[in-house]
């Protein structure tokens, strides 16, 4: 079963996380060349994505209890856990917002003027979100590679 759970966490976080993290950065493209219908959609996948990687979490959780050695204590295991919870509210409440800010501020056509300036309503807080989200994820991931 601890295989099991291992595979699932990690193919999980493959398709699920992966997204979850890229989705924004094609977003802030879109912001720039003011496609509104596609930064709308990329806000939706992006939520989804991150309301998704919770399976990720749940299958990693059922991987430490099948006995993989360590436990919710491990320092590695709560680093993992509040760097992930981090990167899952920046996504949800600072990401995702600046996104359907960013979509309805082009389709008003406040944005597109500005599009190439890169000065679109909620494009800086998209970059500076989902970069920290996305270095955040990195630092679980190397977290659970060392496990130090």
């Amino acid at each position: 079963m601890d295989t099991l759970f291992t595979t699932l966490h990690i193919v999980a976080a493959v398709f699920i996380v992966g997204p979850m993290a890229v989705l924004p950065m094609t977003a802030m493209r879109s912001i720039r060349t003011g496609e509104a219908g596609q930064v709308s959609s990329l806000a939706k996948s992006v939520n989804l994505f991150t309301l998704l990687s919770i399976v990720v979490a749940v299958f990693g959780f059922g991987a430490l209890a099948m006995g993989s050695g360590y436990s919710f204590t491990s320092t590695w295991v709560l680093l993992s856990i509040v760097a992930y919870a981090i990167a899952l509210a920046i996504n949800l409440f600072v990401v995702v917002p600046a996104l359907r800010q960013a979509a309805e501020a082009i389709t008003a056509g406040a944005g597109v003027a500005a599009a190439p300036d890169m000065k679109v309503a909620g494009y800086s807080r998209v970059a500076m979100g989902s970069g920290i989200s996305s270095l955040l994820l990195v630092i679980v991931g190397v977290l659970m590679v060392l496990k130090p």
